[in-house]
């Protein structure tokens, strides 16, 4: 069965949105999280509006209490080609609509509601829809992880995909930024990145601080006790399940078993290290042709590279990167959401290290015993997936791997499956406009059908 990987593949016609006549009310949401926790908040934001029949007010970001950062949706992400991609699917307002109550106008109130995890479509389509109708607009707070994964409907996930791989654009000097940090790289021959999870909060989430002096494991428990439930967590046991990130020497020992010499060009994303530049120098020792978006970026990068358009920028880059490798996809929204837009954009090759399998290996040469080490290392990432299609299965994200939902067919047996042609924005304009045709024809026959009803009268 042949598969056709292309820009275009999931733009299947829909039935068109509601028309402000039409919808069930508006739709506010309050994305939480870092900016790839965000981003899928808002492909779950427009398909809640899809099941709803709402009309969607512009996703908001929580951009201060994570980031400290004011550019909300709009200062991220391209809001006129997120509304041209989604006309067929949503509509999309920019706010909600004033009123006038008493002679006065004023913002419609949004009815607020906390909605439970991964909630059902039924959720959305009882409690939420009722509420809806009830008040005319409704705001979800916060709207991280709220609705579930695995929906029973074809055109339901493609239309998420569609959102996340289409409609989310990031604006024109983000691209810009990112584009010109791809070509000096790639000026220099094929570069690899790597997503580098050894931050404070990672390390302190996952309880592995064994490895920190006193005065860091300090830092580490204050900063659990404060953002984590408690519970108590043993280094040997989680490290042995896989639960702590790669140290960056393990990254670079991995890159080094696997064949990967010091001329590897190498882009880094990351946020701050834990731990300085002790982490750091085996690594840059095995990889000295290292870089981030300060180190390689067009001169001074603009203020707003920092924070979440900072985020997008590195997004960018190991989107468009030869070989990207996360070393900590367990709950890294980046992470997880790279791997699976990269298997998206054609199947990509991607790295992704066993962490569980590595663990007795690394740990054997902490305590000396090497013999073997770099073949025991091969042996495990041969079993590797590298980007290629591979089936879903629980408890890997929808949005990590949306095969085979979202990947279209050329010879399908269900015709669902089939592949839109390459020209699928222009079928679906002059679909619609034949639809409105069709309608200013009929309005033209009921009034002649009322004008020649009228005469008759007039005869008799």
């Amino acid at each position: 069965m042949m598969v056709k990987v292309d820009m275009l593949k999931l733009i299947n016609v829909p039935a068109a949105p509601p028309t402000e006549s039409e919808t069930n009310g508006y739709l506010r949401v309050r994305c939480n999280g870092g900016l790839n926790q965000q981003r899928t908040a808002i492909c779950n934001a427009v398909v809640a509006a899809r099941i709803m029949n709402a009309t969607l007010v512009l996703p908001e970001l929580d951009t201060n209490s994570f980031w400290r950062d004011e550019s909300g949706f709009i200062g991220i992400y391209d809001v006129p080609h997120f509304i041209k991609t989604l006309k067929y699917d949503v509509r999309i307002a920019t706010s909600v609509p004033d009123i006038i109550t008493n002679g006065k106008t004023k913002k419609l109130k949004a009815y607020q509601i906390r909605p439970p995890r991964d909630a059902p479509v039924t959720w959305y389509t009882t409690v939420a829809l009722e509420k809806m109708k009830s008040y005319g607009a409704i705001y979800l707070t916060p709207f991280s992880h709220r609705l579930a994964e695995d929906i029973n409907d074809p055109e339901i996930q493609r239309l998420r995909c569609r959102v996340n791989y289409h409609a989310l654009r990031f604006k024109p000097n983000i691209m810009k930024t990112s584009s010109e940090i791809v070509n000096k790289l790639r000026s220099e021959g094929h570069f690899m990145s790597i997503h580098l999870r050894f931050e404070m909060d990672m390390l302190a989430f996952a309880g592995c601080i064994d490895i920190f002096t006193p005065q860091e494991q300090k830092i580490l428990i204050k900063y659990r006790k404060e953002n984590f439930a408690e519970k108590e967590l043993v280094y040997r046991e989680r490290r042995l399940i896989g639960k702590c990130p790669l140290t960056p020497e393990e990254v670079g020992l991995i890159l080094r078993a696997l064949g990967f010499d010091n001329t590897t060009h190498i882009y880094l994303a990351s946020g701050e290290l834990f731990g300085g530049k002790r982490f750091m120098r085996p690594f840059k020792a095995m990889f000295p042709r290292l870089e981030n978006h300060s180190s390689v970026g067009p001169g001074k990068l603009e203020e707003n590279t920092r924070g979440l358009a900072g985020s997008a920028v590195d997004y960018m880059v190991c989107l468009l990167s030869d070989i990207f490798m996360p070393t900590y996809d367990g709950p890294s929204n980046f992470a997880n959401n790279l791997i699976g837009h990269r298997l998206y954009y054609g199947f990509r090759t991607t790295i992704t290290p066993n962490r569980k399998a590595l663990a007795p290996i690394f740990m054997d040469r902490e305590v000396g015993s090497t013999a073997g080490f770099e073949e025991r290392v091969r042996q495990v990432m041969m079993k590797t997936y590298v980007g290629g299609p591979h089936k879903r299965i629980h408890p890997e994200p929808f949005y990590t791997n949306s095969w085979p939902e979202c990947f279209c067919q050329e010879n399908p047996r269900n015709h669902a499956d089939k592949c839109p042609p390459d020209n699928i924005y222009e079928v679906l304009e002059n679909q619609f406009r034949s639809e409105e045709n069709e309608e200013s024809i009929e309005v033209k026959a009921t009034s002649q059908t009322v004008s020649i009803s009228q005469t008759e009268e007039t005869v008799i």
